[in-house]
């Protein structure tokens, strides 16, 4: 399978720059790849696609501010690092821009922002040391501060914004979902950006099982795919979590046939990570899945996320649910009907099958305050 068959057009000016002011005015396109069916209504309709017994899935990590700037204590020559993920306590592996001469041992003092001025930056006191050099400019590296290493980088780090989003973000919490707990990702799970705590308490209230499970996005959900064949890409791993009580309850659905959803395409590789035995395993693990088309789904029934970059392993994933063919259709309707794409972007329910609503856990793909219905 060829990476350029996952190629698109998108005009640059459907790139969402910034956040809707309310977060559930995004649109919402509601999909069905088996009935080819297409509804476009807004997410505040999320529950009108609903039923009774559905267990949602979201993922909880909290974005970290990644984005730290430091100086080699030799020479002071400026480096920029990205936080990927956590190896022990205090050492991370980070991606390091310029790289080449961050040899095993090299010292960096850390910097901090200068309250008021836009690119001003200030010795932090606190330091790191190269343990290990890794390929494509990633290293490990150590840290020392005088506070616990999430409070210093919550001082001296920014949210790293994906590199499509050029306008300043104004308010950082809106690159946050409303439920973030755990703090461990780079980037957002997107998906979930689109849920107030008003809509979660209305699913509850109508009988929709919410639940949370972790997985810290790291550099891999993004790393470009270099090869010309999607077979040959791999991974970068990522750290997840699954409760207990989580996997129960997901096992539970799957016994009494009702709809597991996953809300992003990390809680869906959370998922299907942790059920690749054909039962969902609670606890941690590191997972470096790669879905894409001739996957053969074990755990999630349906999915919501965003519209995802042409060639990513994210839209790979999504045509692993819909069909090669038919994702491309979907996606070319979204670009001709001026969808929002990305992060900040609107957002796609994908249903795989029209489930007759007979309040047995089954669900129409369609229904609530729709703006037009088609086949493609």
């Amino acid at each position: 399978m060829r990476v350029e068959d996952f190629d698109y057009e998108l005009p640059e000016e459907l790139i969402a720059q910034t956040p809707l002011e309310r977060r559930t005015d995004s649109r919402l396109m509601v999909v069905d790849p088996v009935a080819r069916t297409v509804r476009h209504t807004r997410f505040a309709n999320l529950r009108d696609h609903l039923v009774p017994g559905d267990v949602l899935v979201l993922n909880n990590s909290k974005v970290l501010p990644a984005r730290i700037m430091a100086v080699k204590t030799d020479t002071g020559a400026r480096i920029e690092l990205l936080l990927s993920k956590a190896i022990a306590d205090d050492e991370w592996e980070v991606l390091a821009r310029p790289a080449k001469r961050l040899k095993a041992g090299t010292t960096l003092d850390i910097l901090e922002p200068v309250p008021g001025e836009a690119d001003g930056w200030r010795p932090s006191g606190g330091t790191a040391v190269v343990t290990a050099v890794r390929e494509e400019g990633l290293r490990h590296l150590r840290f020392s501060a005088q506070e616990p290493l999430e409070a210093f980088f919550q001082r001296v780090g920014n949210v790293p914004l994906p590199p499509y989003i050029h306008a300043k973000l104004k308010d950082p919490n809106r690159y946050q979902t409303v439920y973030a707990q755990h703090a461990g990702s780079v980037a957002a799970p997107t998906a979930g950006l689109h849920f107030t705590e008003d809509l979660l308490q209305e699913v509850r209230e109508m009988g929709v099982e919410v639940h949370f499970v972790t997985l810290h996005v790291g550099l891999g959900t993004f790393k470009p795919v270099k090869v010309e064949r999607v077979e040959e890409h791999r991974m970068h791993s990522e750290a997840y979590y699954v409760p207990p009580s989580v996997a129960d309850a997901v096992r539970r659905a799957k016994r009494e046939g009702r709809r597991v959803i996953a809300v992003g395409t990390t809680a869906l590789r959370t998922l299907e990570s942790a059920g690749q035995d054909g039962d969902i395993r609670a606890g941690g693990g590191d997972t470096s899945i790669f879905i894409y088309p001739g996957y053969q789904f074990r755990v999630i029934d349906a999915l919501i996320t965003n519209f995802h970059l042409p060639k990513s392993t994210l839209l790979m994933l999504v045509a692993a649910m819909m069909g090669l063919d038919f994702t491309k259709r979907v996606y070319e309707t979204a670009v001709a009907e001026r969808y929002r794409f990305f992060s900040f972007g609107d957002a796609m329910f994908i249903v795989r099958g029209v489930w007759a609503g007979d309040g047995k856990g089954k669900v129409a793909a369609a229904g609530g305050d729709s703006n037009g219905t088609g086949t493609v």
